[in-house]
């Protein structure tokens, strides 16, 4: 899969669907109400997905272009995999050990 195109293309329907402007709190209490649903069936593919869509639509609405989000997408991923990461309960969140940016 090409994310770059894909964004380029979701964007382009986004605009034309619906409109131009930020919508960042109506997107991001569409966020929840995916997260809701994910929470009433954790296996449900297609929920999850919705929540991935709508953090890329929520993502260039606040100004940023497919490019930026793919190299942050990247970049990011990358910070993560150099982190050290605590082991929780799988009800908690796992946080990584911020003790180690300090040095």
């Amino acid at each position: 899969m090409d994310i770059f195109g894909w964004l380029n293309r979701q964007k382009r329907w986004s605009k034309e669907t619906f409109g131009e402007t930020p919508r960042a709190e109506g997107i991001l209490k569409h966020i929840e109400k995916e997260i809701a649903e994910v929470r009433q069936n954790p296996t449900d593919l297609e929920e999850w997905v919705d929540i991935v869509i709508l953090a890329f639509d929520g993502a260039w609405r606040a100004g940023h272009t497919p490019a930026a989000i793919c190299r942050m997408l990247e970049s990011k991923q990358a910070k993560n995999f150099k982190r050290s990461y605590k082991k929780t309960a799988d009800d908690q969140p796992s946080e990584h050990d911020r003790t180690l940016e300090a040095i």
